[in-house]
């Protein structure tokens, strides 16, 4: 029995499968039910067909144009190609970001965009927005999980920290103001005492300055704190390279500490300095010095204790002069002063003071 608009076929109800007898897979399920479809509406009609399988009529009619142009075989769902979209970043893109955040794990989206844009690492403009997602798709979007791959082990969840509102200080020249602090590296092996970073930086420009300390003083259970000998050797650095730029080492932020009393104080009245002293409990105020650990420690140090199976005081410090040399000479800086420039072209090719 067969209706007007039908077609006469004769069709198995389970057609066989491509990949051998016992195993079907589902575009074998979905033709059969296809065929099914047409077969039904040969004994019936098209409309009792369609209600039963529920397939529009419209859709019927399509697929019964390229079965009789084509044949039954036009019904097994074919494959579909990965859609490629215009906008979509190219491989070679994309590799190239996850290798540089690879090397660098310490740089953020932003730091990796205006580095890859540079002419050294190929001018490749992409916006931090975009890396962020690259690191997104490959697990790689927070610091501690590119420590981790560098490190070889898994790392633990951060949660997100609140930022806080943002506070400044307004300076018009190099050596107006620089602050100066210590961070705490901690003990190693082979060498007597605790490993303390002494850092100084200057707010106008960004230009920085570091060494790594020894302090032989420390008890059990106490780190121990740096000397004022070895700080005021530090300020004595500081205005030396000012001076040597054309600039005069005119203010000095620190906090309370002994290594900033006595001995130092005296330094900065020889060096003609002022010494301001934050307020106890706001480590804040010193917050340029404060950042710069911070970097510092994401850029350097938590890399190299990555690669290195066994750290040594004179490997670190060759680590820290190396870092320097690219943070005040080659690191684009994009602070609210510098404002994508590079601290070295702001000490060495600004105005300088005139000598009276």
């Amino acid at each position: 029995m067969s209706a007007p608009s039908g077609v006469r076929l004769s069709v198995a109800s389970s057609p066989p499968s491509d990949e051998g007898t016992g195993r079907v897979t589902k575009d074998d399920v979905l033709f059969g039910y296809r065929q099914q479809l047409f077969a039904e509406a040969a004994r019936t009609n098209v409309s009792a067909a369609c209600r039963t399988f529920g397939v529009h009529r419209s859709t019927y009619y399509a697929w019964k144009r390229q079965v009789e142009r084509h044949g039954l075989e036009v019904l097994r769902p074919r494959e579909r190609r990965k859609p490629k979209m215009p906008n979509q970043l190219s491989k070679m893109i994309e590799e190239r970001i996850l290798s540089f955040s690879i090397a660098h794990p310490g740089l953020g989206p932003k730091r990796v965009s205006g580095e890859l844009a540079r002419e050294k690492w190929g001018a490749i403009v992409v916006s931090p927005n975009v890396v962020w997602k690259v690191l997104c798709r490959h697990g790689l979007n927070t610091r501690a999980k590119r420590f981790a791959l560098v490190a070889g082990y898994a790392a633990a969840y951060e949660p997100p920290r609140d930022p806080g509102p943002e506070q400044h200080i307004d300076v018009d020249r190099p050596g107006e103001l620089v602050g100066i602090d210590c961070f705490y590296v901690g003990r190693l092996s082979g060498t007597e005492g605790a490993i303390w970073q002494l850092t100084a930086i200057d707010i106008a420009s960004s230009f920085a300055w570091a060494e790594l300390v020894i302090c032989k003083n420390a008890k059990p259970g106490h780190a121990g704190n740096p000397s004022a000998s070895q700080t005021s050797r530090l300020a004595r650095r500081v205005a030396g390279d000012l001076h040597a730029a054309g600039w005069q080492l005119e203010r000095v932020l620190s906090d309370n500490g002994n290594e900033f009393k006595g001995q130092f104080a005296t330094t900065l009245a020889q060096l003609h300095a002022k010494h301001t002293r934050i307020r106890a409990g706001r480590p804040q105020t010193n917050g340029n010095v404060e950042a710069l650990h911070k970097t510092i420690l994401d850029e350097c140090w938590r890399p190299a204790f990555a690669r290195y199976i066994q750290p040594r005081l004179t490997g670190l410090r060759r680590e820290l002069d190396d870092y320097l040399r690219f943070y005040n000479y080659d690191r684009v800086h994009h602070g609210r002063l510098t404002a994508g420039q590079i601290p070295a072209d702001l000490v060495h090719g600004a105005r300088k003071m005139e000598i009276r």
